[in-house]
């Protein structure tokens, strides 16, 4: 009996949701209670009068388990809409990163060159340290990161990832 292997695929879905108390706890119990992962997981209030809020989540699976998330989402009470980006078509995804790199001499004029070619911000400066801020998608801050361990990585701090279709389409 040959077992067939279903590739995971990855998502990002963006959940428009009440701002009120525990509506994130509710969803990552979801993902938790069915054992699902969660790659990223950003939130963020997105109305004028502050009750509807916006969270942003990546996460894999086979296509059924997609579309099980999907439909278990939608059936919470203050969701309002679930829409899966990758599904949707064409979209653009951003995340934020905070770099701390330690260097003298040669380490500190790489890191500034290569903080240059990748345009990230230098936000922070010691005679010991640099802080850098760099967006963009997931794979330019993680080429970023790898190069910045061989001069000397501290610490690394990321947002998560944001979405959004492009054109005029909302989603």
């Amino acid at each position: 009996m040959k077992i067939q292997h279903r590739e995971q695929e990855r998502h990002v879905l963006a959940i428009t949701v009440d701002n009120e108390s525990g509506i994130l706890a509710k969803i990552a119990g979801l993902f938790t209670a069915r054992g699902y992962n969660i790659d990223s997981l950003t939130v963020a209030d997105i109305s004028e009068n502050h009750n509807v809020s916006r969270i942003t989540i990546v996460t894999h699976g086979p296509p059924a388990v997609i579309d099980q998330i999907h439909a278990q989402l939608e059936r919470l009470v203050p969701v309002h809409k679930v829409s899966d980006l990758t599904e949707l078509g064409p979209h653009v995804e951003r995340e934020l990163a905070l770099v701390k790199v330690a260097g003298k001499g040669d380490n500190r004029v790489e890191a500034l060159r290569l903080a240059d070619v990748y345009r990230a911000k230098v936000v922070d400066s010691t005679t010991e340290s640099f802080i850098f801020e760099i967006t963009g998608a997931p794979e330019k801050i993680d080429s970023f990161v790898a190069l910045m361990r061989e001069l000397g990585l501290v610490e690394v701090g990321r947002t998560g990832i944001v979405g959004m279709m492009r054109g005029v389409n909302g989603a």
